[in-house]
């Protein structure tokens, strides 16, 4: 899918951040995330479905997630559950940006999965790839 700039663009924003940590925690990034995941959930259940369909992924599911993908320890102990899906939401668009994880390779890691586990694997792959990027 070419929405006018190739799959390994980085966007200049992208650069500002300097430790997994530092992307879970930025509001504005969660903001920009809430959309992209929603879109690829979408996707996903689309595609699994044969029909255009629309939803939205609760916090519960990316919270829950976020524990099950062993990340929930990163974060700050006093977080909510919508903190926690904040993060969550952050740490994938941020994958995306940086030209980790394309469009494409998120909507096929959700595709036939429960959506806790699915979006826990696609975190864990998110985080192992963003890390290694944070590693000289």
């Amino acid at each position: 899918m070419n929405i006018g700039f190739p799959e390994d663009t980085v966007f200049s924003f992208a650069s500002k951040y300097t430790s997994l940590r530092d992307v879970m925690m930025d509001h504005k990034l969660a903001s920009l995330g809430d959309t992209y995941v929603n879109f690829m959930f979408s996707l996903s259940l689309s595609e699994s479905l044969g029909e255009p369909m629309g939803r939205k992924v609760s916090g519960y599911t990316l919270s829950s997630a976020l524990k099950r993908a062993d990340l929930r320890r990163l974060l700050p102990a006093r977080m909510d559950r919508h903190m926690q899906a904040d993060a969550a939401e952050a740490l994938i668009v941020y994958s995306w940006i940086t030209g980790l994880v394309s469009l494409k390779q998120g909507v096929e890691t959700l595709m036939g999965e429960d959506p806790i586990d699915g979006f826990a694997l696609l975190l864990k792959n998110v985080a192992d790839k963003v890390l290694s990027t944070f590693l000289f």
